[in-house]
């Protein structure tokens, strides 16, 4: 009994005394900067630490479509995927950056507004190469240990950041990438989904081999700039691919243009490169990341390389783990977080 009074005591003497003199508690803060004319809002969050220590900071790419800082897509899915991402890597002292890209959250299409068909891939990267050097220029922030971490599509904009960036990031976190050109991955999905068809009953594979083949032609017409033909596709596919012609046709092009291998070269070789894909990811499927991680060992880049990642899906979670990531996804984060040096660098002169 005397001992568990004293724990209380000593414990309750630690509450009353507060903070350690020079230590700063957890914190979030709104970041605004401005690119091309839009200004572009974000959460920073620097976990605990030491009065004027330099802090590893990672900057959060999310996956495609209208995905904001969170990893949402309001109102019909929040999964708070980068949300998540960002307490795990603040768990290992790593300070982290998410924003609102074009066309979600408080940045809305910006100075896009008026004309959202010239919206491009280009002018993403250029986004998030802004928000990188926001990042950079923290107080808090060491700038020989910045990191940028993907979802999806946003692990493509990684690649093409670490890159090109000044200064180059120490790593890279590739979290189930897009990792071969935009619509081969979108052919390779529709293929499963009719072979799943298929398999339900709903198509017989005489219809499977007259679908498969229409979505290849539609394919090379969407490159070749001709109109797709919808013979053969059902109504489904065939408004998809009339989408693809219409207000985001430039972004789909400039997106298909980057062969996410071929980007691998430029990068500083020791670069730390994790790249994760999921078992049960039916978006991004292991196989397609096997010529991507070919290219990243020719480009020397340092572990901990591709770690597959058992029973995990495209947003991270498993079938125990609906809400949150997964164990697996958290391990691979804490390993890529245990590579990365800590520099442990102050400000000041």
């Amino acid at each position: 009994m005397l001992s568990h009074l004293a724990a209380a005591a000593v414990s309750l003497a630690a509450v009353t005394a507060g903070p350690a003199p020079g230590f700063v508690p957890a914190a979030d803060r709104e970041i605004v900067f401005t690119v091309d004319g839009t200004a572009t809002y974000g959460t920073l969050h620097v976990p605990a630490h030491r009065a004027g220590q330099r802090l590893r900071a990672a900057l959060l790419l999310p996956g495609s479509g209208p995905t904001d800082r969170d990893g949402n897509q309001p109102p019909h899915a929040s999964p708070d995927t980068l949300a998540q991402v960002a307490g795990a890597l603040g768990g290992d002292g790593i300070a982290t950056l998410r924003f609102d890209k074009y066309g979600t959250g408080r940045t809305g299409l910006g100075a896009y507004r008026d004309h959202p068909e010239t919206l491009d891939y280009p002018a993403f990267v250029r986004q998030a190469k802004a928000a990188y050097e926001s990042l950079r220029d923290q107080p808090e922030t060491d700038r020989h240990a910045l990191l940028v971490v993907g979802h999806s599509e946003g692990a493509m904009t990684a690649l093409l950041l670490g890159g090109t960036v000044q200064p180059r990031p120490a790593g890279l976190a590739l979290l189930q990438p897009q990792a071969i050109r935009f619509l081969d991955l979108v052919a390779l999905q529709l293929h499963a989904q009719t072979a799943e068809a298929v398999r339900q009953g709903q198509f017989t594979p005489e219809q499977q081999h007259v679908i498969d083949a229409a979505i290849d032609a539609a394919v090379t017409a969407l490159r070749e700039q001709r109109p797709v033909d919808p013979t053969g596709l059902p109504p489904a596919l065939a408004q998809l691919f009339a989408a693809f012609q219409g207000p985001s046709g430039r972004f789909v092009l400039s997106d298909d243009a980057v062969y996410p291998p071929a980007t691998a070269a430029a990068l500083r070789p020791g670069t730390r490169v994790l790249l994760t894909c999921g078992t049960n990811d039916s978006q991004v499927p292991c196989a397609t990341t096997d010529a991507l991680t070919a290219a990243l060992r020719r480009a020397h880049a340092g572990g901990p390389g591709r770690v597959p990642l058992p029973g995990v899906d495209h947003l991270l979670h498993d079938a125990d783990h609906p809400d949150a990531l997964a164990p697996a996804v958290l391990d691979a984060l804490h390993r890529f977080a245990d590579v990365v040096p800590r520099h442990s660098r102050s400000s000041g002169p």
